[in-house]
């Protein structure tokens, strides 16, 4: 992490008043212009410029957390030649939007219960021995797959030799830090269905901090990590029976779109499911999928 020292304040001028420039700094054009294209190169991700005064806002906060009174210094070593790394990684964190929750488009939910599940577990030859295995890609502070974890373990009493693993990735290390300790405000689980709440979630004592967390069989059931969608999944031979990738490739061009939704096709089985976000298409894309639902993708059968 870029840290500044003492030694590096302006003879006379005291840490406290030097930082009171942070306030009213303001990130020139062409330093945001640098750092957009920095990010969606790096990642994917779309920054247009009427988002220049919140991400502003947000690396006014880092300029303060690292001691450094303008944006200009903090740009000049961030594209210097060692600010790059773990800074950068620093920055997408803090630009990256992480809207979730628990149950989100719940109608996916129900296709998974009703539809999917089902016809998969009417197949004994297809999960006897084996583990169903889902993806959530861009799980954010971990509403997803914890919600698929839940789903999945209410069908464990009825079919007891039926084993799953989730894999959790996202971009942004923070996030994930968060979905790990899995503490979430108890308003967040409103929307958790109550037997599932009951069965699935502990309640913190303290009254004027309430808060839940997921409980310790449930958190074992997802593996969390950091991943960047245009690239491959380290694990060469790992390929899933579902992949929830939702309201994720609206932060993306067309072209990058298309090469996330490829990279995710070739990690689904033949029969697998991708489940996209409500506002998301993939109209246009010659890929290996069929729709059977609204935003539900299945995998065609490899020749």
């Amino acid at each position: 992490m870029l840290e500044t020292s003492k030694e590096q304040q302006p003879a006379g001028e005291a840490p406290g008043r030097r930082l009171q420039g942070v306030f009213h700094a303001t990130l020139k054009e062409r330093d945001f212009s640098r750092l957009a294209s920095a990010i969606e190169s790096a990642c994917g991700i779309k920054v247009p410029f009427s988002k220049k005064l919140l991400v502003e806002a947000r690396l006014r906060k880092r300029l303060r957390q690292l001691g450094i009174g303008s944006f200009d210094e903090y740009c000049a070593r961030l594209f210097g030649r060692d600010g790059a790394g773990e800074e950068f990684a620093c920055v997408v964190d803090l630009v990256t939007t992480n809207k979730t929750e628990f149950f989100r488009e719940p109608r996916h939910f129900e296709i998974l219960e009703r539809s999917i599940l089902p016809g998969y577990l009417a197949e004994p030859a297809d999960w006897r021995g084996g583990k169903y295995l889902v993806w959530s890609a861009g799980c954010s502070t971990g509403e997803e797959p914890y919600t698929l974890a839940m789903v999945l373990s209410e069908f464990v009493p009825d079919y007891p030799e039926f084993r799953f693993a989730i894999k959790a990735t996202d971009l942004c290390s923070t996030v994930l830090e968060k979905a790990r300790l899995a503490v979430y405000k108890s308003v967040f689980a409103d929307s958790i269905p109550v037997a599932l709440r009951r069965k699935y979630l502990l309640k913190h004592r303290d009254r004027e901090n309430p808060v839940v967390r997921i409980a310790p069989e449930i958190r074992r059931l997802v593996d969390f990590q950091r991943h960047n969608l245009l690239e491959d999944l380290p694990n060469s031979s790992l390929r899933f029976d579902l992949i929830c990738c939702r309201n994720v490739l609206i932060y993306f061009n067309r072209l990058t779109q298309l090469k996330v939704v490829q990279n995710l096709c070739q990690r689904l089985v033949s029969g697998g499911y991708l489940f996209l976000g409500h506002s998301e298409t993939l109209n246009g894309f010659d890929l290996p999928l069929t729709p059977v639902a609204t935003t539900v993708y299945r995998k065609l059968d490899e020749v």
